[in-house]
């Protein structure tokens, strides 16, 4: 069950970027707007992914998945933006991490 949470919590921050992005691209950097539709396409996958957990509560999931999205963000940043994260960045994200697996992971 932890491994598939996991997948989808990535699954879900990758398509809440990624879509981001294009949308960004779209209206920030004068790319075409099929840029922009493609990116609100994935945006919509991002809405449903989450659905797919098997946590009933969608407050905790939602929460601990922002903890994922702080890490995939600066990775995505720093891979794409070339924007190395500094040292609070990475303590920061630690941080949220572990506040995401107590959120989910900890038993009830």
């Amino acid at each position: 069950m932890i491994i598939k949470s996991a997948i989808l919590f990535i699954l879900a921050g990758l398509a809440e970027i990624g879509g981001g992005y294009l949308i960004w691209l779209w209206l920030r950097e004068g790319k075409h707007f099929v840029v922009g539709v493609t990116g609100g396409i994935i945006l919509v996958l991002y809405g449903i992914i989450p659905t797919l957990q098997d946590y009933p509560a969608f407050g905790r999931v939602y929460a601990a998945y922002g903890g994922i999205f702080v890490v995939l963000s600066l990775l995505w940043g720093w891979g794409i933006d070339k924007k190395k994260p500094d040292r609070y960045d990475w303590i920061g994200a630690l941080i949220a991490l572990a506040g995401a697996a107590i959120i989910i992971w900890m038993p009830r």
